[in-house]
């Protein structure tokens, strides 16, 4: 679990965050949503460390991230996935050593166990083994996606990480990915934290969704609850296409009937 408590930040003199305060909770994926430029990416740069906060507490478990010594840091990182936007994978290196990468550099297993713990991520998330030789460029984006999940999961982390997961993928794809986040972290009972603006993972997969408004924490609930929200700024946001204005008008007559 990750407890965020009255964060804020302000770059230049520019209030980015505002008394923000949220708890992330373990075995569920957490959604951070909201427009561009409404400090959502800035709060998961912050919860990750990568912007020192002016003030507030960003507690892992109870250990605050402001307060952590260098070494403190240096030995969270290793409880800590990432699936960046664009995969990110090392296009020199083949699907198999994109992810025995981290094991080499920071688990201490011997050789064969590396070999074993990376095929096994491989397998997890569903690569046949005659694509662990191939390289990024010979696979298709959905499987690019596959061998980052199997990377950030590669070190057991307590925490993931995704920015736009969804980036640049097909809708059936997209799904397929959701799903297979969603699994992990209720598999590992990982902390996982989301920072997405797609509708449709918000509403497959949202087990709690924090909704960030000009710099605020405006909502936060489920992905069942946001259709039957009040709050004008996330309906603006979530239900903008005709087509999520049909699907909330649908789900409130159901509610009253």
């Amino acid at each position: 679990m990750i407890e965020v408590k009255h964060v804020n930040k302000s770059f230049e003199g520019h209030h980015v965050l505002k008394d923000i305060s949220a708890v992330f909770e373990s075995g569920k994926v957490n959604m951070i949503i909201g427009r561009s430029g409404s400090g959502k990416t800035v709060l998961m740069k912050s919860v990750i460390g990568l912007h020192r906060v002016d003030s507030g507490r960003i507690e892992y478990n109870g250990r605050n991230l402001p307060d952590m010594s260098v070494k403190d840091v240096r030995l969270l990182r290793r409880e800590v996935g990432m699936l960046f936007q664009g995969a990110a994978l090392f296009d020199s290196m083949t699907v198999f050593d994109n992810v025995y990468f981290p094991l080499e550099m920071f688990s201490g297993l011997s050789a064969y166990e590396m070999r074993e713990r990376t095929a096994f991520c491989l397998n997890r998330v569903n690569l046949a083994d005659e694509s662990f030789e191939l390289f990024p460029s010979e696979i298709s984006g959905g499987m690019q996606k596959r061998v980052a999940i199997a990377r950030a999961i590669a070190l057991n982390p307590k925490y993931l990480f995704c920015d736009e997961p969804n980036s640049g993928l097909d809708p059936k794809t997209a799904l397929i990915i959701d799903q297979l986040i969603a699994e992990i972290t209720k598999e590992y009972d990982i902390t996982t934290i989301i920072n997405s603006h797609d509708m449709n993972s918000i509403m497959e997969i949202g087990d709690k969704i924090i909704f960030v408004n000009e710099g605020q924490k405006e909502w936060e609930g489920s992905k069942d609850s946001i259709f039957h929200s009040d709050n004008e700024a996330l309906n603006n946001f979530v239900f903008a296409s005709d087509l999520f204005k049909k699907v909330k008008k649908a789900a409130n007559a159901y509610k009253k009937m």
